[in-house]
């Protein structure tokens, strides 16, 4: 048997309050100094701190004692219009009308105007297996663009590993509407981590172009051009120096390969970071390695429809989607710590 509580506004408040608990889940509703509304859900191996009003963000995820979140210069999460106000979760919903960094020809911000929406509604459905939840996000805009976005996160007993899920319908009756979709994780940086996946090494490939965030030294360069000879990946993170700014490999259509795709990061210490994905929902996989005194992240793999290049590079790649009026499209993760 399936429960339902729908969340309001009044739950949350500076004093936490535990909204559910039961043998195998609970959760407790807080608010931030920053003002930002946060729901922790935990089972037996650990928790998720869910920012259920502001794009469904996984700020935290801690299990076994392990964090899988990056480092970064954020000690709360932060209001504010885009995701680099607040660059400091482990996971956000990037786009979903373009989606990544804006390229010459764009004209949207960082990540695009999902990751920090206000979401309208939010709920907790729970049963003996698991604990999900989920939020409402209408968007909508005169001589523009109407969609329904759903995400949620269920998180089952006894278990590191959560499924992140995203449903989007495209509500106009009448015209098409664009749709690039990232889900943005932000694995923590593991000295010597390795890397590895159940598709081939080469079917990742170094990121040419460079964003206008990225301001490359001499050594940078120099080190680009040696991966682009080499044609290798960065499967072990064995030298810090060298991932600052930040290194990016692309796949191109894995579906090729798989209809599932597999990619693990083992620490030091034994545990592996897990993502699974399905490869007609995703079949487009990012890995951003980025390591300096202020933010330390290796996201091993970023699952998308297309590559976080933006709009108008993805429609020349013939990447870009297109949702026909009233078509629903659905996406689903499965990640978190596997042992």
């Amino acid at each position: 048997m399936t429960n339902t509580i729908h969340l309001t506004h009044k739950l949350f408040n500076d004093t936490p309050f535990k909204i559910l608990e039961n043998d195998n889940f609970s959760a407790e509703s807080f608010v931030y100094p920053s003002g930002v509304e946060g729901l922790k859900i935990s089972n037996s191996r650990g928790y998720l701190i869910l920012l259920p009003y502001m794009g469904m963000i996984i700020w935290d995820a801690i299990f076994d004692g392990e964090s899988l979140k990056m480092k970064d210069m954020f000690s709360q999460p932060m209001p504010g219009e885009g995701i680099a106000d607040t660059y400091g979760c482990f996971q956000f919903s990037s786009g979903l009308l373009a989606n990544g960094t804006p390229g010459p020809e764009d004209n949207y911000q960082l990540h695009g105007e999902f990751p920090t929406s206000k979401m309208s509604d939010a709920y907790i459905e729970f049963d003996e297996d698991r604990i999900k939840v989920g939020s409402i996000f209408e968007y909508v805009k005169g001589f523009g663009h109407h969609y329904l976005a759903k995400p949620s996160v269920v998180l089952n007993k006894n278990s590191g590993l959560f499924d992140i899920k995203m449903s989007v319908t495209n509500l106009s009756k009448y015209q098409k509407m664009p749709l690039q979709y990232m889900c943005h994780m932000n694995y923590a940086y593991g000295a010597n981590a390795e890397i590895g996946q159940s598709i081939p090494d080469n079917a990742f490939k170094l990121r040419e172009s460079i964003p206008d965030h990225v301001h490359p030294t001499e050594e940078w360069l120099k080190y680009n051009e040696e991966l682009k000879a080499s044609g290798k990946i960065i499967n072990k993170l064995d030298d810090a120096t060298r991932y600052d700014p930040e290194i990016v490999f692309f796949t191109d259509d894995l579906s090729k390969y798989s209809d599932t795709a597999e990619f693990r990061m083992k620490l030091e210490n034994g545990k592996n970071f897990m993502t699974k994905i399905n490869t007609a929902e995703f079949p487009i996989v990012t890995r951003w390695i980025l390591y300096n005194a202020d933010q330390q992240v290796a996201a091993f793999a970023l699952p998308g429809t297309s590559r976080p290049e933006g709009y108008h590079a993805a429609e020349k790649a013939g990447t870009l989607i297109f949702l026909d009026p009233l078509e629903k499209r659905e996406f689903s993760v499965t990640t978190g710590l596997e042992n």
